[in-house]
């Protein structure tokens, strides 16, 4: 089993504003789900009320300590990332290959250390969110350019895709 982190961030390490992702990136969010169909996601609930719908193609893991939450049909609630990532691992009855986590910052901090890929999406802008992600030490770890995208008529910002890995 392989645990992913993958996030879409600032120059600033902005990821959200009003509970919201604060640009709107259609081949950026096309990256996202070609890299995560078919395999299970785990978020936070606050990452899960961006969207209050079960994501298709995936498992949908959402992790809340309130216990009595009401999440859509299809979505699996759990009380930790530890019960998220064991449900992960029994996706369709058998092993999955990959697990990502797709927020929000304390569930990013919480899995990094157990994490072997990091995907990450740096959008070429500041933002001033409310959701900021500390800069995490990648020196240790190999790091790929997968995709440089230029500011265009769909895409208000540029943005450049990197995979971490160790």
């Amino acid at each position: 089993m392989s645990l992913s982190l993958i996030y879409a961030r600032s120059l600033n390490y902005c990821i959200g504003k009003d509970g919201r992702i604060p640009w709107h990136l259609p081949d950026e969010f096309g990256h996202f789900k070609r890299t995560t169909l078919g395999k299970p996601i785990i978020m936070g609930r606050k990452t899960y009320e961006d969207h209050q719908s079960a994501l298709p193609g995936r498992l949908n893991i959402v992790v809340s300590r309130q216990s009595n939450y009401s999440v859509a049909e299809g979505i699996e609630l759990v009380s930790s990332l530890a019960e998220a990532i064991a449900l992960g691992l029994s996706y369709n009855g058998s092993s999955s290959e990959e697990i990502f986590v797709i927020g929000g910052v304390s569930f990013f901090v919480e899995a990094l250390p157990q994490a072997s890929t990091v995907y990450e999406t740096i959008v070429q802008t500041n933002i001033d969110g409310d959701s900021i992600l500390s800069a995490f030490d990648f020196s240790d770890w190999t790091t790929s350019l997968l995709e440089e995208h230029a500011a265009d008529e769909r895409h208000a910002y540029a943005y450049k895709v990197y995979r971490h890995h160790r």
